[in-house]
């Protein structure tokens, strides 16, 4: 996949950004449902499919610019844009949390 190294970066920066109610990460949170790069005319794009904790969620415009300005601090890229989709089917639970963070909340 050639675009498997971007995503790692991709990855990477989500792992940077924190839901303020809990101490951790949108992507171990389970909120990343998929990333998805093409290569367009003026550059690539990728699109990050993403859910939140609750669709009424305070902090869901300031959590969905923070994962747009991901592409801005990625290395290498110049013409890189990053496109969240933010979607509630299906709809995020708990289950979607990696075993590395529901241990760090002591649900394990």
């Amino acid at each position: 996949m050639k675009f498997a190294p971007l995503k790692e970066k991709i990855v990477e920066e989500l792992k940077k950004i924190y839901d303020p109610e809990i101490p951790v990460n949108i992507y171990e949170l389970g909120l990343i449902y998929g990333i998805d790069c093409a290569k367009e005319s003026d550059g690539t794009r990728c699109v990050i499919t993403m859910t939140l904790t609750s669709a009424a969620c305070p902090v869901s415009e300031s959590l969905v610019d923070q994962v747009r300005n991901v592409g801005s601090v990625i290395e290498g890229y110049p013409d890189l844009s990053v496109e969240p989709r933010l979607v509630f089917d299906p709809p995020w639970s708990p289950e979607k949390i990696s075993d590395e963070a529901k241990l760090e909340l002591g649900m394990l």
